[in-house]
């Protein structure tokens, strides 16, 4: 298991990236505009992890992800932390192995490649297979989500 990164929600992505990048010092290494979806992910790293991150994607070391919804939202309970991100050999493993110890599965693994679980805390993990995704297989494949993650 590998520490990926940490996602928060931001209201606003120009004053996030004046205080990350301008003021705090951390680089930004990644940008997606996702149209359809209506957001845009920055992917921050610490100046001496940059060149990693820029050379081997996110997955080189642990980056910060801020998550800006071009519609306005107001975020409550905490929504502005999005979630812990950790790389498994094996996803459908890990979540059968989490199951199996009392752990409710909310986002499974239908794709081979994602699912989220909730600390005791409530703190939204999410689980990402290493490597190329999994092919889809059941249970996961016909198992709903449960709660929100």
């Amino acid at each position: 298991m590998r520490y990926l990164h940490t996602m928060v929600r931001v209201t606003d992505l120009d004053a996030a990236l004046d205080f990350y990048v301008g003021k705090f010092g951390l680089v930004e290494t990644r940008r997606i505009e996702n149209e359809k979806g209506r957001f845009t992910l920055v992917f921050l790293a610490a100046p001496e992890d940059a060149p990693t991150v820029k050379e081997q994607g996110s997955r080189g070391r642990p980056t910060l992800e801020l998550t800006y919804n071009w519609d306005p939202e107001v975020y409550t309970g905490g929504r502005n932390f999005g979630h812990l991100a950790y790389e498994v050999d094996d996803i459908y493993a890990t979540c059968d192995k989490l199951m199996k110890a009392g752990v409710t599965i909310n986002r499974p693994p239908r794709d081979g490649n994602m699912a989220f679980v909730r600390s005791p805390d409530n703190i939204s993990i999410e689980i990402l297979q290493k490597g190329d995704p999994k092919p889809p297989a059941e249970p996961w494949l016909s198992m709903p989500n449960t709660g929100s993650w």
